[in-house]
């Protein structure tokens, strides 16, 4: 039998409080009954878990038509959605790919051509070409803001007279992305090779908005332009979608 002076010890002792290990997570609880006097030490509930919502395997509001033709390797998507076939207002919106789907980015409000969209862009035809492109090359008035794309400085972004709404042009090309339309990936937005031919038009950009429609161009305004190229990774093969939103939707 274990007398009063015994169990005392047994208790006290540093090996049973704290197990072999002799860590206080590993070692197992030792649990005693309080005494009448003593109040109970209340039990804590562990919170619940919380599921997290996985991003969406697909890039919303875009049909499966539009899908398929973005490349299967490309990472990073600026959606331009616009207003309408006519419109020349638009949302761009650039969208991450990650392990569990794709990720949207802030909403920003933008502009596109004057009279809207075409499946087969003309030179001077005052529409943006619909479709999905590669963005490989960039370049501005302004010193290089960070740009990972090839960034070109040149005095050739100049960009004088007023835009159709009698607004300023002036500082819309301080920051530009090339959009790969009938022009050759892999040289400077100034570059004027086309080869589709010159009528097929081209010099289509993202570029800083002025307010105002483009020619054919896409706009944002200047701080996002920033943000858009300091974002952009040739490793992660990134396009552009743009296209009224019926359009993207097929």
């Amino acid at each position: 039998m274990i007398n009063r002076r015994t169990a005392v010890a047994l208790l006290s002792s540093p090996l049973l409080l704290t197990g072999c290990g002799g860590g206080a997570a590993a070692a197992p609880r030792l649990e005693t009954t309080p005494a009448p006097s003593q109040s109970p030490t209340p039990t804590v509930s562990a919170a619940p878990e919380t599921s997290v919502e996985a991003a969406p395997q697909r890039i919303p509001g875009l049909g499966p038509r539009t899908w398929e033709a973005i490349p299967a390797r490309s990472r990073q998507a600026v959606v331009a959605t616009g207003r309408g076939r006519n419109s020349s207002v638009s949302t761009v919106v650039l969208h991450e790919r990650t392990e569990t789907g794709w990720q949207a980015g802030a909403s920003w409000a933008g502009h596109n051509a004057l009279r809207g969209w075409s499946d087969h862009h003309l030179a001077g035809d005052l529409r943006s070409p619909l479709g999905v492109y590669t963005l490989t090359d960039a370049g501005g008035l302004l010193s290089d803001p960070g740009s990972r794309l090839p960034y070109d400085r040149s005095n050739g972004f100049t960009s004088p007279g007023t835009g159709f709404e009698g607004e300023s042009l002036a500082g819309s090309f301080d920051y530009v992305i090339a959009i790969d339309y009938n022009r050759r990936p892999g040289t400077s937005p100034l570059d004027w090779t086309r080869p589709l031919g010159a009528g097929r038009g081209g010099g289509i950009w993202i570029h800083v908005d002025h307010g105002g429609p483009t020619h054919g161009c896409l706009s944002i305004p200047k701080a996002h332009m920033k943000e858009l190229l300091c974002a952009l990774d040739p490793d992660r093969h990134p396009v552009v979608v743009m296209g009224h939103a019926d359009w993207l939707a097929r």
